[in-house]
């Protein structure tokens, strides 16, 4: 009944936060609403607050030695063509991070309001900057010191955030369209590397003197051909995407280009996949160079680790499924070529990201919004409660694990080098 209670109220809160949108790092007016709201709730409310703009909060009994982070994302897109973009900033809630905000204060109110007495610790945690994205001002944000990873989830396992929790739950809404209300375990996600290719050639006048030229242009097309032909030694299961663009040149018709950057992103599975795909775009890359008299200067970028979903914690959310009445279908053990920092932390510890339906347009897109907000604010945040009930007091420790943030870092860097 409190679910039902509460909607009107979450609903609002969350479509503010959608014709709101703000990116990562700069989710100020989101921080403000969401605390806002929580102290009116638990005036006795206290916060953790780190890089930025995250904050955490704790609920649940204090000495219990089962410790739940409840996550939930704050930045939006940066997709300016969307019907309901920042006119300013370009950013906008096309990923629906808007809804998980709405959905874990939807929970922490139940939690506080019907009295429900949960034995293990949770922790709500309100994360920055999920999107990987607006990357300048990140890079400045990090020669400043005041963050050291472009993703929050990996800032806050820097910051110790997470170092006293066992597991992570996250939610994301589904792409697409759904007959029946939904939801999805077991989704598992790319992890992915930037990299940045800079040909470099000579440059001579293209009419009078090209015989003397070194086009880097024309390595990059090579490249970009060499990377093409070399699909067919991808292996399809680990569903390998690169996507090459010229990021910058200073090409004029009369000049032979001498300086071309071509960037890419690359997505794998798994990481010794990513290791070894990286190796094989070098390796075109330099002998595209080569082949035509030039250089090339590779640059390497973590983005996210691949994100195993923990089979162990699903099996709580499919006894909720089994036991609910409201909700229709279970979509179970897909795998997307999708990333996330959830990746990242799921490394540390075992986490679960718990789909939902409810939305029309594309995921990303210039069209996403929300079509069915009674089961994402009222329906679904109920069948949340019944898997955090379904774990109290039952989850096995010893089918959990735990590495540190220093074995993270090792990681992260034996990919880049």
């Amino acid at each position: 009944m409190l679910f039902k209670e509460q909607y009107n109220e979450i609903k609002e809160i969350a479509e503010d936060i959608y014709y709101h949108p703000e990116l990562g790092y700069k989710e100020t007016r989101t921080k403000e609403k969401v605390f806002n709201y929580l102290t009116k709730v638990n005036p006795n409310i206290q916060v953790e607050e780190f890089s930025t703009t995250g904050f955490k909060t704790t609920l649940g009994n204090p000495n219990s030695d089962t410790h739940i982070g409840f996550i939930a994302e704050l930045d939006a897109v940066y997709a300016p063509s969307h019907m309901y973009a920042d006119k300013e900033t370009g950013a906008a809630h096309n990923c629906g991070h808007y809804t998980q905000v709405a959905i874990a204060l939807a929970l922490y109110t139940h939690l506080i309001k019907s009295g429900t007495h949960l034995q293990n610790k949770i922790s709500f945690i309100f994360v920055p900057a999920e999107e990987y994205l607006d990357l300048d001002y990140r890079d400045n944000l990090i020669k400043d010191g005041t963050i050291s990873h472009y993703g929050g989830k990996p800032e806050a396992m820097k910051l110790g955030v997470f170092d006293d929790i066992d597991l992570g739950i996250c939610v994301h809404a589904i792409g697409g369209e759904f007959e029946k209300r939904t939801v999805e375990i077991n989704c598992d996600l790319a992890g992915f590397l930037y990299k940045k290719y800079t040909f470099e050639g000579k440059a001579t006048h293209a009419g009078f003197d090209p015989f003397s030229a070194k086009n880097a242009y024309s390595m990059s097309t090579l490249f970009n051909t060499a990377v093409a032909l070399g699909r067919q030694q991808l292996d399809e299961a680990e569903h390998v995407r690169v996507n090459p663009i010229v990021m910058q040149s200073d090409m004029s018709t009369n000049v032979v280009p001498n300086n071309i950057t071509v960037g890419t992103d690359l997505r794998t599975k798994t990481v010794d996949y990513l290791k070894d795909t990286a190796m094989k775009l070098d390796d075109a890359a330099n002998g595209s160079a080569l082949a035509l008299q030039g250089k090339v200067n590779t640059h390497t970028q973590m983005g996210y680790l691949p994100f195993v979903q923990d089979r162990y914690l699903s099996t709580f959310v499919k006894d909720a499924f089994n036991t609910s009445t409201e909700i229709e279908e279970l979509m179970n053990n897909n795998f997307i070529s999708a990333a996330g920092d959830i990746g990242d932390l799921s490394y540390m510890m075992p986490c679960i990201q718990i789909g939902y339906s409810g939305f029309t347009g594309t995921i990303h897109g210039d069209d996403f919004i929300d079509v069915d907000p009674e089961f994402i604010y009222e329906v679904f945040p109920r069948f949340l409660a019944q898997v955090l009930e379904k774990m109290d007091c039952t989850i096995d420790k010893d089918k959990l694990y735990r590495r540190s943030y220093g074995e993270y870092i090792e990681l992260i860097n034996s990919i880049v080098e």
